[in-house]
């Protein structure tokens, strides 16, 4: 049985529409299926998904697949609060994995996905492969917020050559420069293909200008991520 979880103490806001917890404050989330409270061990690896039209059929698809062991994964799809919400906990009753909307001051733990929460931008900060959550309600970015650019752009700089970041399905550019980013720091980035999207939109333009190293079918994302996991070593 899951064990239950706990609400985190209430954030302060900073000038510049940043949250985070404060000095005394612990994670803002004790995760059913995660590791111990506190700093996790160092994790040198992230996963960053990036999905809008058609995505939560598609990440329905996708968490029912994904066995650990994986990096932390960072969702955001392109949805209004409370509606993602809504879908963390679906994909949550789904999956093996811990999924939750993700919160300010979160740790990224392996085998957990935190998924961005609506009208707020989920930026990830950290070192040495560390990285912590934390978030921003400044101007949409991309025409979006939470943006996928956003959140793909500070993983790249926090993980470098072990960002994995996926982009599927959805209309615009929204994450086109988050994949620019992850593969300028050396990461790896996966594209859903035409057949298997509902809108081939963000996915092609990000394929179509270089930023994508490997398409693949809907029904094989989990497998490709796995396969990229085994390469970069990941054992939790």
């Amino acid at each position: 049985m899951e064990q239950p979880r706990t609400r985190a103490p209430n954030p302060s806001v900073l000038a510049r529409g940043e949250i985070r917890l404060g000095a005394a404050g612990g994670p803002a989330t004790a995760l059913g299926r995660a590791t111990s409270a506190g700093a996790p061990k160092t994790q040198r690896c992230c996963i960053v998904i990036g999905v809008s039209t058609g995505g939560p059929s598609a990440l329905t698809r996708l968490f029912r697949d994904l066995v650990p062991p994986l990096p932390p994964v960072v969702v955001v799809q392109h949805m209004p609060s409370p509606f993602t919400a809504a879908l963390a906990r679906r994909l949550d009753g789904l999956s093996i994995l811990t999924v939750k909307e993700a919160a300010a001051g979160d740790w990224l733990r392996p085998n957990c996905a935190y998924v961005a929460p609506g009208d707020w931008h989920v930026v990830v900060r950290g070192a040495g492969g560390q990285g912590r959550i934390m978030l921003r309600d400044t101007e949409p970015v991309s025409g979006h917020r939470p943006s996928i650019d956003v959140a793909m752009h500070s993983a790249a700089a926090v993980y470098g050559a072990g960002c994995l970041g996926v982009i599927m399905t959805g209309m615009g550019r929204d994450g086109v420069e988050g994949c620019r980013a992850i593969k300028t720091a050396g990461g790896y980035v996966l594209g859903q293909d035409e057949a298997t999207s509902d809108v081939y939109g963000m996915n092609h333009v990000a394929f179509r200008e270089g930023w994508v190293d490997r398409q693949f079918a809907l029904d094989h994302a989990a497998r490709e991520i796995a396969a990229w996991s085994e390469l970069r070593e990941v054992r939790v």
